[in-house]
């Protein structure tokens, strides 16, 4: 038993260390916030102008044209596109996408419900599961299916080098189509489930949009802490995920004794 409440005191000792202390987020202050990132502003503002595919974004954005003209260039966070140069570069319509998709990473004030709190050298936090509109999913992915990858998630599995991202020395590369075989799988393994891919029918994000005409994704975001306070939406299952995973050895202790 003297190994059992080992246990309990070290669950307790890790509750803190398991959720994080997040940065206070209240009412609708969470419609209007920025990711903690190295590149973010503290908080979302006007921007005169925003470069080229991050437009859509300056009358509210999260990022600085500075920014935004760097992430349309090679090396943005030194992270290489052209990761199989040995079969063939990236595609200017695929990279097209991917730009947008950073733009939204850098630029989006609209992604308050679904942050998390992360351990990275460029951000202290990340967003988890943003519903992503099914067309625009779909766009990306017969952009980018016949372009070379080798690598199914983006944030892990790299050889980082001075040079930047490599592919693994035990790794070969497919096509995108090959690698993910559905838009579905592709948009939510690609930057390890920041996406959820979600119908047209139901609120969900836009990467590309006419920002005269205001942010549809306003709307989304809106809608989604409506749900949070109703109890309906939120990022409990995260919180029950980590409890389980902390339980567990517990559990099988107790029934070992």
């Amino acid at each position: 038993m003297d190994q059992v409440l080992f246990y309990v005191i070290l669950v307790i000792w890790l509750i803190p260390f398991t959720f994080g202390v997040e940065r206070i987020r209240t009412g609708d202050g969470i419609l209007h916030t920025c990711l903690d990132g190295v590149k973010h502003k503290i908080e979302p503002g006007p921007e005169a102008e925003l470069f080229n595919q991050c437009t859509p974004w300056k009358q509210r954005s999260c990022c600085t044209n500075a920014t935004a003209e760097s992430l349309h260039g090679n090396g943005h966070y030194n992270f290489n596109y052209d990761h199989c140069p040995h079969i063939k570069n990236m595609s200017s319509a695929c990279r097209r996408h991917f730009i947008q998709d950073t733009c939204f990473y850098e630029c989006s004030p609209n992604v308050g419900p679904w942050i998390v709190k992360v351990n990275m050298k460029i951000r202290k936090e990340r967003f988890f599961e943003v519903p992503l509109c099914a067309s625009d999913c779909k766009a990306w992915f017969d952009a980018c299916k016949y372009d070379y990858t080798c690598n199914v998630n983006w944030i892990r599995g790299w050889k980082w080098t001075k040079g930047g991202n490599e592919c693994p020395a035990d790794s070969m590369c497919h096509t995108f189509e090959e690698m993910y075989r559905t838009p579905e799988d592709f948009c939510e393994k690609v930057w390890d489930h920041s996406w959820k891919v979600t119908p047209d029918s139901e609120p969900c994000m836009r990467l590309w949009f006419d920002g005269e005409a205001g942010n549809p994704n306003d709307a989304v975001a809106r809608h989604y802490l409506r749900m949070m306070r109703h109890g309906t939406f939120g990022r409990s299952h995260i919180a029950n995920l980590n409890i389980k995973l902390l339980i567990l050895p517990l559990v099988v202790l107790l029934l070992k004794s």
